[in-house]
């Protein structure tokens, strides 16, 4: 990962914090998240804020989530599908009585790259998706992102949107950049501006709705001993009173 990014979570005093207020003219605005939680854990504060400020609001979730616990006999797949996206729900009730959420359903693990042969049908279908949408503003996870999921995602959404010919403001947001051991080295590009906005009126209410996904912070799902699970250290990330976001000028 470029050097200002890493420096963003190390030394945060470097990048500019805007205030709360300044998301007011985000106008409608689309948070994607490649997993039920990123959106959470990226953006909870902003959507949090978007909502007090009147600002509509929808979360589009890419994966159904269900490689989390891939060996768990009393959650399978389509049981892990529901269960997640109840969770996301339960969350986005948190964060807003009016935020909406539509679910896409790709395979968790397997979010087509533009290596895949199915990339131009997912492509098809995100293109009508935001065809139909009056979107002004799109939260996308960071293209250098460490999982493939995430980085597909946004080869996606930002292909969906070149081909459906929209103008929209598109802001990236990191999620797995924290680990030294994920993280990848790649050149910032030179239109890319980091910034923090300040959610410290809303934290809590971020960290209400991360701990509604019980299936990764808790053991509730204990029958799969390789199962995926967000640590307290991990947490920790995503307590802080900004969400670090990386905009293209």
């Amino acid at each position: 990962m470029t050097q200002i990014v890493s420096q963003a979570l190390l030394a945060p005093e470097q990048i500019p914090l805007y205030p709360a207020s300044a998301i007011a003219d985000f106008g409608s605005t689309l948070i994607v998240a490649p997993h039920p939680d990123d959106e959470s854990l990226g953006c909870g504060g902003a959507i949090a804020l978007l909502q007090q400020l009147g600002v509509s609001v929808e979360v589009l979730i890419i994966s159904d989530g269900t490689r989390s616990h891939p060996n768990s006999r009393r959650y399978p797949a389509p049981a892990l599908r529901d269960l997640r996206e109840s969770e996301t729900r339960a969350a986005l009730a948190v964060l807003g009585d009016k935020v909406a959420v539509t679910f896409f359903c790709l395979q968790d693990g397997a979010v087509p790259n533009r290596n895949s042969a199915d990339f131009n049908f997912a492509v098809t279908r995100l293109r009508d998706y935001l065809s139909s949408r009056d979107v002004q503003t799109i939260f996308l996870p960071w293209r250098f992102d460490p999982h493939p999921d995430h980085r597909a995602t946004w080869e996606l959404l930002t292909t969906a949107i070149d081909t459906a010919n929209l103008s929209l403001r598109q802001i990236e947001y990191l999620i797995w950049d924290w680990d030294p051991l994920q993280r990848k080295n790649s050149n910032l590009p030179p239109n890319i501006k980091p910034w923090r906005l300040d959610i410290g009126t809303v934290v809590d209410l971020k960290q209400q709705a991360i701990t509604a996904y019980r299936s990764q912070t808790t053991d509730l799902i204990d029958d799969d001993p390789e199962g995926f699970r967000l640590t307290p250290e991990m947490l920790a990330n995503f307590a802080h009173p900004w969400e670090l976001y990386l905009e293209q000028t």
